[in-house]
């Protein structure tokens, strides 16, 4: 599971503390505790202004934690509520697994078949027959299964998104998608995932460089290689996105938040630099290129890959 994904989910706030019956109930518990729980040790009046100044959290209804809840406290208070362990799947399994690329607030769990019902921040879904495994000591749908499922429900570019992290993770091979996708013939969305897997590659590192490489294929570009290794003059050594070498052209996708900073840009100047000096054309990739100017976008690589001489 990415431990990025569950920090992105945690606020901090300036709680005020809760009792000491409170808080060693808490503690014994967890972290977490009922309303039942809270109410012999508070009264409602004490509850609601420890909610208001942070000293406790609202998980659900009818489960509080000491602190922002992460994305398995909020499964374990789930388990709270129905009395069973339930069972992750949709975007809540991909994150367990590390490769939802969607980063969805809301919890996804398959209907336990009672006392659970959709509410603010929670999906419940339906889908028997679904594999299972576990990972972070929880249920959750098979990693294949997740994968397949997830890639159907969201557009071609973040459903090959999908499908390259989950090779990335390791949690799946490209035999054990190709399965899944058969099981789930004839549901929404399995053709655009059937058509995509042969694309699927583990060697993409983000999600837009999975878009980026979608636009390429799309407009009929020759396939890049991907995490390509190229040697400088002296001595250096880079990875780069996408590269066609007999052509010496490569393309890097540039994020703000990767490449953000003064050091961050000098380093990329020098990078950039060091790559030119060593005989290639290099082409920068920004969002708008791969989401608004795709065609401008291809257009550029396409000339430099016909300008380019092969090297004999």
């Amino acid at each position: 599971m990415s431990t990025a994904w569950l920090a992105s989910r945690t606020l901090r706030t300036h709680a005020s503390p809760v009792n000491s019956e409170a808080a060693e109930m808490l503690r014994r518990a967890g972290g977490l505790a009922t309303t039942a729980s809270l109410l012999s040790v508070m009264t409602r009046g004490q509850l609601d202004v420890q909610v208001r100044r942070g000293g406790l959290v609202r998980v659900w209804r009818g489960v509080y934690s000491a602190k922002q809840p992460d994305l398995l406290t909020r499964l374990r208070a789930l388990d709270i509520l129905t009395g069973e362990h339930v069972v992750a799947c949709m975007h809540t399994a991909a994150a367990l697994y590390g490769f939802d690329v969607e980063s969805s607030d809301a919890v996804h769990v398959l209907d336990p078949g009672f006392r659970l019902r959709p509410t603010s921040g929670l999906v419940v879904h339906q889908r028997r027959g679904a594999p299972m495994r576990l990972v972070s000591s929880r249920r959750a749908t098979s990693p294949a299964w997740t994968a397949v499922e997830v890639a159907r429900q969201v557009g071609r570019p973040r459903s090959l998104a999908t499908l390259d992290a989950a090779l990335r993770s390791r949690w799946c091979t490209a035999a054990e998608l190709a399965d899944a996708v058969d099981r789930q013939r004839g549901r929404r969305g399995i053709v655009k995932v059937r058509n995509l897997l042969p694309h699927a590659d583990a060697r993409a590192e983000s999600a837009m460089e999975s878009e980026a490489r979608l636009v390429m294929l799309d407009h009929g570009l020759p396939c890049p290689e991907l995490q390509h290794l190229i040697s400088g003059r002296h001595g250096e050594s880079w990875r780069v996105d996408f590269a066609w070498p007999d052509a010496r052209v490569l393309a890097e996708y540039e994020s703000v938040a990767f490449h953000a900073g003064r050091l961050e840009m000098l380093r990329d100047k020098e990078r950039f630099a060091g790559l030119q000096d060593a005989g290639w054309i290099v082409i920068p990739i920004v969002v708008s290129d791969v989401r608004r100017n795709q065609d401008r976008f291809c257009e550029r690589i396409r000339y430099h890959l016909q300008r380019a001489q092969p090297i004999c």
